[in-house]
């Protein structure tokens, strides 16, 4: 099927949804309808992008040929696919819901068991990137599900990403995800540490992470978020109550799977302590805030 020939349904628009449904009307040329639970920001969405809107996500999957959502957790997905009112009751047989919502690989697993009985797709596809990559359409998109559904799908989700790649059967995509944010707590924690070690010994940390950013150390962490560190100003990006929420996901399923994650264990913790100086919408990089609102 052409994009042309196409039509596309949007749910979720938060600071994630809102640029990469914008993306894929832009870009892809296509009819896209949306439906957010604060029904305003459907209208909004809709009128900026000559789009439509719809009050429930039965009615938004109408007609559709892809369903795209990016919702809060495992319960919101849950309940905007097989709710009385969710898009698994109204989308027509062989459409595709592709999932960008950080969730459980059990619930990807149960939703693509679930749509495979409606004769429906399903791929699981977390991003990475944060609301920068979402807004300039570079996210990198982690999948799982079958080749075919995958095939279909790839072509539109590369309006707004970089990579995407299949990475197994359905799950697979959640379980990289996880890698992924296990990956950044332990790169922030070791940022925020040099930053402050460094800071206590009198170096000028700016001129400091110049120099090893181009070297071993270097990550994108450290070229995008040591400036906040720095300066204590942690309004930048992924908050601190996505991180806990990601973050409890793969220590659950180290539980399942037997892998130890003391690190990972660890950091959260201390995420834990920057909540209670009531960081919950500070981003990620507020780790340092530890050391220099606390003294430790």
């Amino acid at each position: 099927m052409q994009e042309n020939a196409m039509k596309a349904a949007w749910i979720g628009l938060g600071v994630m949804g809102y640029p990469m449904a914008r993306h894929l009307a832009a870009k892809g040329g296509i009819p896209v309808t949306v439906y957010n639970r604060t029904s305003a920001k459907a209208a909004k969405w809709a009128a900026q992008n000559k789009g439509a809107s719809a009050p429930t996500p039965r009615e938004v999957v109408k007609d559709a040929d892809f369903v795209f959502a990016c919702v809060g957790n495992d319960d919101d997905l849950r309940q905007v696919t097989i709710g009385p009112d969710g898009a698994f009751q109204a989308m027509k047989p062989g459409a595709v819901f592709v999932d960008h919502t950080t969730a459980s690989a059990n619930v990807a697993r149960e939703l693509h068991a679930e749509a495979k009985t409606r004769g429906l797709g399903f791929v699981d596809a977390p991003v990475s990137g944060g609301q920068a990559g979402a807004e300039n359409g570079v996210l990198t998109v982690m999948c799982g599900g079958d080749e075919e559904d995958y095939a279909r799908a790839e072509p539109l989700i590369a309006h707004y990403s970089r990579m995407c790649r299949l990475l197994g059967p359905a799950g697979s995509g959640q379980l990289a995800k996880m890698c992924n944010q296990i990956a950044i707590a332990g790169l922030v924690q070791g940022l925020a540490e040099a930053v402050n070690f460094g800071m206590k010994a009198g170096l000028d940390m700016q001129a400091v992470t110049e120099v090893i950013s181009k070297g071993a150390a270097g990550s994108w962490q450290m070229e995008n978020r040591h400036k906040t560190m720095i300066a204590g100003k942690f309004d930048f990006g992924f908050a601190v109550d996505w991180m806990r929420k990601d973050l409890g996901i793969c220590l659950e399923e180290s539980r399942r799977n037997g892998a130890p994650l003391p690190v990972t264990a660890l950091v959260d913790q201390f995420y834990a302590e920057v909540q209670k100086l009531g960081g919950n919408r500070w981003d990620t990089s507020s780790l340092i805030a530890r050391f220099q609102k606390l003294g430790k």
